[in-house]
């Protein structure tokens, strides 16, 4: 179609893409920075007993003492993304090691783990390095001042399905009708100054629970409108500041305000490297060559172009999958991970494990404080792919310590979104003859209510 090969030789300026790369890597580093000195590697990844893995991705595992060296790669790649050094480079080791700490115990799994991730494989084919960066000073050839378009454009249409895709989320009778689980975690926040005592209102959980509906759905499209971009921004940032102090969710809000900076105009962007140059002491006017990258660069580029339409057509079907599975989605969570869905609800439980002697008859129950961390205990009691897991473990590890074709049991019990208690799982399935698989897990009890929504 001719607007097509007219959209893909449409330059912009590269200054928003090399501010948008700055601001990552340094919220990359800082993130690193900040996991390592909370504990948390030792405590995630060194500390456990027992590993979830994700399904397919059971090799991935830490590397015992050597997961920090893991967050060494990690962080400095992140560093080096920043200046813009060796960028290709950079991005790539970035991508696959902070991929790697991510898929190593899906206990620790969070959405914006899984946006990190994909918006630095889409970085692996954006020239961010062709403005402002370390690789453009020491090779002028590959500079440039102008860049495709697209090249903006599609972290901007990355943002815009995650904002979107969680906007749609929301809209279920649990967060629309019932406020759920807001009703359930905003009282809490009772000592929050100003705020504390107006969370305690069901009026004020309410105006949280729609606008914040009204915010993910509309926000893409008041950010890219140049009359509501500035007003936008505001809400960006009272947004995720809000959420910062609400709930712990660490460097997220923050990597959301300096991504979102990406949608304004170039000047905005010319002036902060401007200010940046000054601060180190260096001239932005190096990188001002008035290149453009020619027709022949861009055309050379089409099997990137490839690569990014398959991407983006994964991201637009994938978090729809759960449409292929039967029952509630929030019950079995078949199709829940990796779509967007954001705090939408709140599963407590517990799962008691019977282990049986197919041989002897003997049986007897297991201590899940002898082999999980509480959050491990935690996640696994309301998950049924880190049920069936967990079984195989228990039945390896009785295996090992004599016991003959072990059978697993559970007796377990989850409340949903403030309802009382239920049966969760079939206690009359041996868990370990069964094996996790993208099928549906019949052996999941029925929902016993409803929850209407897409």
């Amino acid at each position: 179609m001719p607007w097509i090969n007219t959209y893909l030789h449409n330059t912009t300026k590269a200054a928003p893409l090399a501010a948008f790369r700055i601001f990552f890597g340094a919220m990359m580093f800082l993130s690193i920075v900040r996991f390592w000195s909370y504990g948390w590697i030792e405590k995630f990844y060194i500390e456990p007993k027992f590993f979830f893995s994700y399904y397919g991705f059971e090799f991935v595992k830490p590397l015992g003492e050597y997961t920090y060296l893991l967050f060494i790669l990690c962080g400095l790649s992140a560093l080096a993304v920043c200046l813009g050094y060796r960028y290709r480079l950079a991005i790539i080791t970035f991508f696959l090691s902070f991929t790697y700490i991510e898929l190593m115990d899906k206990t620790t799994y969070l959405n914006h783990y899984y946006f990190i991730s994909l918006l630095s494989f889409l970085m692996i084919f954006l020239p961010a390095n062709a403005y402002f960066s370390l690789d453009a000073k020491r090779n002028p050839g590959i500079a440039f001042q102008y860049i495709p378009s697209w090249s903006v454009d599609a972290i901007k249409l990355l943002l815009g399905i995650v904002y979107f895709y969680a906007g749609l989320a929301k809209l279920n009778s649990d967060w629309l009708i019932e406020a759920m689980p807001l009703k359930l975690w905003l009282p809490s926040s009772y000592d929050l100054p100003l705020l504390g005592a107006l969370l305690q209102k069901t009026w004020v959980i309410y105006l949280f629970s729609w606008s914040g509906a009204v915010y993910d759905l509309c926000i893409p499209f008041l950010l890219l409108w140049n009359k509501t971009r500035w007003m936008a921004f505001a809400l960006v940032v009272t947004f995720h500041v809000l959420t910062g102090a609400l709930f712990p969710i660490g460097m997220f809000p923050y990597i959301m305000i300096v991504s979102t900076t990406i949608f304004f105009n170039p000047d905005l962007h010319e002036r902060f490297l401007a200010g940046l140059a000054k601060l180190c002491r260096t001239r932005k006017q190096v990188f001002d060559n008035g290149r453009k990258m020619t027709t022949k660069l861009i055309t050379a580029g089409r099997p990137k172009l490839t690569v990014l339409v398959v991407f983006f057509m994964l991201q637009l079907i994938f978090p729809f999958r759960h449409l292929a599975y039967p029952g509630e989605l929030f019950w079995t969570e078949e199709g829940y991970r990796f779509s967007w869905r954001v705090m939408l609800m709140e599963k407590v439980g517990y799962a008691h494990f019977k282990i049986v002697d197919g041989v002897t008859e003997h049986q007897f129950y297991i201590d899940n404080t002898d082999f999980l961390t509480p959050l491990q205990e935690k996640q696994m009691a309301t998950q049924p792919d880190f049920v069936i897991q967990y079984a195989h473990f228990l039945k390896e590890h009785c295996e090992k310590q004599g016991y003959q074709q072990v059978q697993v049991y559970t007796d377990s019990y989850v409340a949903l979104n403030g309802r009382r208690n239920q049966p969760f799982i079939d206690p009359k399935v041996n868990l370990a003859a069964l094996h996790d698989s993208f099928q549906h897990k019949n052996w999941i009890l029925p929902f016993n209510d409803e929850i209407k929504g897409l």
